[in-house]
């Protein structure tokens, strides 16, 4: 079987060849971006290690070949997955990598809201040393902090917010909660509207696949005026236009996105302009370990299919 990777721009691909080089297979880079790029240069690959280039009906059907794409990451949006499986293309992600970096990244992103860290950096290197320009702060064991979306990232925050005294509620978009922890006791699971009314920090941990727009303007009427959002899953999940109003009307207090709808998002939104909005560059999944750790399970998961073993991450069903 012939193995490509479509496109990557990490510095390098030395994991992903040693762990080649070990079973005694070839591994292939490739820089392909659009589709004609795939259907041109990957005719012969069986296996697929991919990050961004997009996979839709019109590129499955012209690479009859192909069995496996194994994405770098979670999210499978530049897949089609429904076309994938029609077409019988096993699809696999690595949604373990980055846990407790983006549970991480969001309290950073909380902290930073709350304790009005970016806003009073930027006045003091403005020559304003005056701490009455970050009234009003509250203290966070007595602030409610309610997570969308209670799997594996959601767990950890659950577990950070609660170690400051935070009282925490949750609500999962999916009622499966196939990697709910149990011995999170001290989570309060609520309906969505209860949540948006009642946490002062509303923090997003679940698929856009599922919500789509969910913070749109009529959600943002609900919300505490003190209240922030934090969103460290997918872009879409908050309506931006719709951000923007109730930051600029004061409906909300301040809100952070570390993903937008397009990324990167162009520089003229009038998002950025606004001092209680807080972006970061899609950057919560990364640490040292955690890149290594997501180049040596991507492909760990591409030797498994050629060796016929079984696969750990399987997205559709084949």
């Amino acid at each position: 079987m012939k193995v490509i990777i479509s496109d990557c721009d990490h510095a390098d691909i030395e994991i992903e060849q040693s762990i080649f080089k070990e079973n005694e297979l070839l591994l292939v880079l490739q820089q392909n971006q659009t589709e004609e790029d795939l259907i041109q240069n990957c005719q012969e690959a069986s296996v697929i290690i991919n990050q961004y280039a997009p996979f839709n009906e019109r590129v499955f059907a012209k690479l009859p070949n192909l069995k496996l794409i194994v994405r770098y990451g979670v999210g499978v949006n530049n897949i089609d997955l429904q076309a994938a499986t029609k077409y019988g293309v096993q699809v696999c992600n690595v949604p373990d990598y980055g846990t407790h970096e983006v549970a991480d990244h969001a309290l950073a992103l909380m902290l930073a809201l709350t304790r009005k860290i970016t806003k009073m950096e930027r006045l003091v290197k403005a020559g304003e040393w005056d701490y009455q320009a970050s009234i009003p702060i509250y203290r966070h064991s007595e602030q409610i902090v309610g997570i969308i979306g209670v799997g594996r990232i959601g767990s950890e925050f659950a577990k950070k917010v609660h170690a400051l005294g935070c009282k925490v509620i949750a609500h999962d978009i999916s009622a499966e909660r196939k990697n709910y922890d149990s011995s999170l006791s001290f989570i309060e699971f609520v309906e969505f509207e209860q949540l948006v009314e009642q946490a002062d920090i509303i923090s997003i941990h679940c698929p856009s696949d599922q919500a789509m727009n969910l913070f749109d303007e009529n959600v943002f009427k609900k919300m505490k005026p003190t209240s922030f959002l934090i969103n460290v899953s997918r872009g879409g999940i908050v309506d931006e236009d719709a951000l923007y109003e109730a930051l600029a009307s004061n409906k909300i207090a301040g809100a952070a996105l570390d993903v937008a709808l397009k990324e990167p998002m162009d520089s003229d939104s009038p998002l950025l302009a606004l001092d209680q909005f807080i972006l970061t560059p899609h950057m919560a999944w990364y640490s040292e370990q955690a890149a290594q750790e997501l180049k040596r399970k991507v492909a760990q998961e591409a030797v498994r299919y050629v060796k016929n073993e079984e696969l750990h991450y399987p997205v559709n069903k084949i």
